[in-house]
């Protein structure tokens, strides 16, 4: 993870725990017990996973936001319009029966690492951006594919 700034690195790591935590409980479902009665249902299970990455697909239409303003006319404007499609994806279609919902999510944050990739190329992201876009996303991605396979 050459290059990538540590404090990035590491929050964006720390970012995968809610992922890997629903994850654990479709696999293992004596996982969720861990936590005792402290920590309500939706934060366990596959609903953490999907409520959790709305919220991150919501977070990152916000960075993308950051990337358009960097850039000029046209192009600003482009990445404007582009930098709403992983909040609206994950507003109009995460939703249903888990599985289904999963799925969804999982296209939504395949879509989003096709914008980052575009906004990389247009020389609004930081050099080192894809680098750790495709490590957090071939986590969430294989998270993601738990609940698809399992529910």
């Amino acid at each position: 993870m050459k290059g990538i700034p540590v404090a990035a690195l590491v929050l964006g790591l720390a970012g995968l725990i809610p992922f890997l935590w629903g994850a654990a409980n479709v696999v293992w479902p004596p996982s969720a017990g861990l936590v005792g009665s402290w920590l309500p249902p939706m934060y366990r299970g596959t609903y953490v996973s999907l409520t959790y990455g709305v919220v991150i697909l919501s977070f990152m239409s916000g960075v993308l936001w950051g990337f358009a303003a960097k850039a000029n006319g046209a192009r600003a404007a482009l990445g404007y319009a582009l930098s709403v499609v992983p909040a609206l994806w994950a507003f109009f279609m995460v939703n249903g029966q888990p599985g289904d919902a999963a799925m969804n999510l999982a296209a939504g944050f395949a879509g989003l690492l096709i914008l980052d990739y575009f906004f990389s190329l247009q020389g609004l992201a930081p050099r080192w951006w894809m680098r750790l876009r495709v490590l957090l996303t071939a986590v969430v991605l294989v998270c993601l594919a738990v609940p698809i396979l399992w529910e």
